[in-house]
């Protein structure tokens, strides 16, 4: 019997907003147009969500009571989760927006927001959120990898993208060239590499810095 394929998370659009008539608003827009949402009458009850690792982005209004949007922009951004974010303002302001969109806002609208301006921020958000998502799981995987090597096998790693020979290596590290090149092998197979060239670039997409 064939496994079935585990289906992708799910991708969320969370609504924080203090006016519960704007929440049902836009989460009808959002329902109607094939998305799946949440809502959250304020920053904090975003914040003690039940799942706070589900994907997706955010669409938060910036002025509420207690916690606004841009300080809800700076909780995400510090989460293991910093999920897109589209602010919303019906002040215009433009310095907050110019805050929210330097330190990284997908989008800044003006309420009452057009649907299609809110659709296409939706869309990019989530676009977004997909390749940051993927870019995490790439890391960590490269960090288990580098996690399997020895300290003997980092030690030949350095000098490898440093472009030594194996008998170079050997030569500084005391060992048989054939000791050194044993290590070599594993160290290409443990990183899924094909040459001193793709440890190279698997070691700075890793941020491993040889220590």
């Amino acid at each position: 019997m064939i496994a079935d394929t585990p289906k992708p998370p799910a991708r969320i659009v969370h609504l924080v907003d203090d006016d519960e008539s704007m929440l049902t608003a836009l989460s009808r827009l959002l329902t109607a147009a094939g998305h799946e949402v949440r809502s959250f009458p304020s920053a904090e009850a975003f914040l003690s969500r039940d799942d706070p690792s589900a994907r997706g982005c955010v669409v938060v209004d910036l002025r509420m009571h207690g916690m606004d949007g841009l300080q809800l922009q700076s909780r995400l951004a510090a989460s293991t989760n910093p999920m897109p974010l589209i602010v919303l303002t019906a002040h215009g302001d433009v310095s907050a927006s110019v805050h929210a969109m330097k330190a990284g806002a997908e989008d800044f609208l003006t309420k009452p927001v057009k649907p299609e301006d809110l659709l296409g921020a939706v869309e990019r958000a989530l676009v977004r959120d997909a390749e940051a998502a993927e870019q995490r799981r790439t890391r960590e995987d490269l960090h288990q990898r580098f996690q399997s090597l020895t300290p003997r096998e980092r030690e030949i790693l350095q000098r490898i993208i440093d472009g030594k020979l194996n008998k170079e290596i050997a030569a500084e590290l005391g060992s048989a060239e054939r000791t050194i090149k044993a290590h070599r092998g594993s160290i290409m197979a443990k990183l899924r590499a094909n040459s001193p060239a793709e440890l190279g670039w698997i070691a700075r997409d890793a941020g491993w810095l040889g220590t």
